[in-house]
């Protein structure tokens, strides 16, 4: 299955929130969707008041009335009248309408129209207000959402819009901002190419490590990989599986070893192996421990002494159910360890994948890649397109 079906598939949280959230605001105050309309019926015409009839006269001179005919011959048909036309009580049913079908999920990409049935309503300011309360309610954040919402003012007010359009227009709208962002991880000619690898507890460090160093060697590439995570023997384990399965060294220390000296030696072993890449494993830590961030200062201090120069890269995973949490945990983790990338997990698991647009709009850091569940291709190079349809429920209808 491709990576784009799996993450419209499992942002299903997040796009139905979106999806109900759209349809509501659109049927609130929607228009009747476009018919044909019947000519309208004539008024009708008051009846002319009748004469009063004298009063007959009785006295015997007066003449007696006539029979204008006699009974039993037939009346003469009065001239024929072109009278309006009969307008039956009910409408015939009117042929099928081949549009009532929604186009193809490549015709939505495409921007074909929405069929003239489905409701509409005028992109007013009320109703831009409730756009931005459904994004911000999504986590994108206030401000992302104003400027969305500005854009969408920008090219559709006044027009009357369905709940496929404006899905259409804000997934241009996220896509434009991200695309500057959607970067690969950079690979230098320098070897090893030290990455440090950084995140709160739980956030899918390791795995994320996993799987990166088995598609580099997929590719290719030499890759040894550090344990760096020396509190928690759960997290060496799980690395050392991922390395039997991908063929790549893993380096570990004892339990409660120094991190710091850890990376050094991981430096020295990978440099003797002629290693294309070194990724390095650091423990989880909240960013407001200032003990734990003084710690991963250390490391970047020391694997310096090695190499001016390093790390090469510093990525920062991301666990996307955090929400708005994960803008202080980037601004916290880029003033210590200089993060040079993101990797956002997790996404299966949120209702607010819209903390990734937030993100791009304010920090501008390149997103290498997202996950959505555990399996080694369940980790992609973020393409802004398929996220924003993903997000926006584009499909799905």
């Amino acid at each position: 299955m491709a990576f784009f079906s799996k993450l419209k598939d499992r942002l299903f949280k997040s796009s139905s929130r979106l999806d109900q959230g759209l349809e509501a605001i659109v049927e609130e105050r929607a228009d009747a969707p476009e018919t044909s309309t019947p000519e309208p019926e004539p008024a009708p015409q008051p009846e002319p008041t009748p004469k009063p009839n004298p009063a007959p006269d009785t006295s015997p001179d007066a003449p007696q009335p006539v029979d204008p005919a006699p009974a039993h011959a037939p009346q003469e048909a009065p001239p024929p009248v072109d009278p309006a036309p009969a307008i039956p009580d009910e409408l015939p049913p009117a042929a099928p309408d081949e549009t009532a079908k929604g186009p193809g999920f490549l015709g939505r990409l495409m921007g074909r129209q929405a069929p003239s049935s489905a409701p509409r309503r005028v992109l007013d300011d009320d109703m831009l207000e409730q756009l931005e309360e459904l994004l911000i309610a999504s986590d994108m954040g206030v401000d992302t959402s104003l400027r969305v919402t500005a854009n969408l003012a920008q090219s559709h007010f006044g027009k009357r819009l369905s709940v496929t359009e404006i899905k259409e227009a804000m997934a241009r709208e996220i896509a434009r901002i991200m695309e500057p962002v959607a970067r690969p991880l950079p690979l230098y000619a320098k070897t090893p190419q030290v990455v440090l690898v950084v995140g709160v507890n739980g956030s899918g460090k390791t795995t994320t490590i996993g799987k990166l160093a088995s598609q580099f060697k997929a590719a290719g590439k030499s890759v040894v990989i550090a344990a760096g995570d020396t509190f928690r023997a759960a997290a060496v384990e799980q690395l050392q599986v991922w390395g039997d399965r991908a063929g790549v060294p893993v380096l570990t220390a004892p339990e409660g070893s120094d991190p710091a000296s850890l990376a050094f030696d991981a430096m020295t072993r990978a440099e003797a192996d002629g290693a294309d890449l070194l990724m390095i494993d650091t423990a989880g830590r909240l960013q407001n421990r200032a003990d734990l961030m003084e710690e991963l200062a250390k490391i970047v201090r020391v694997i310096r002494k090695k190499d001016p120069d390093a790390p090469h890269n510093t990525l920062l995973v991301l666990d996307a159910t955090t929400g708005q949490n994960a803008l202080s945990q980037v601004e916290t983790f880029q003033k210590l360890a200089d993060v040079s990338g993101l990797v956002m997990t997790k996404l299966d698991g949120t209702a607010k994948g819209g903390v990734l647009v937030a993100l791009a709009d304010k920090f501008g850091l390149p997103i290498h890649a997202i996950g959505v569940g555990e399996k080694l291709d369940d980790l992609a190079p973020f393409d802004p397109e398929e996220f924003a349809a993903a997000l926006t429920g584009l499909g799905t209808e």
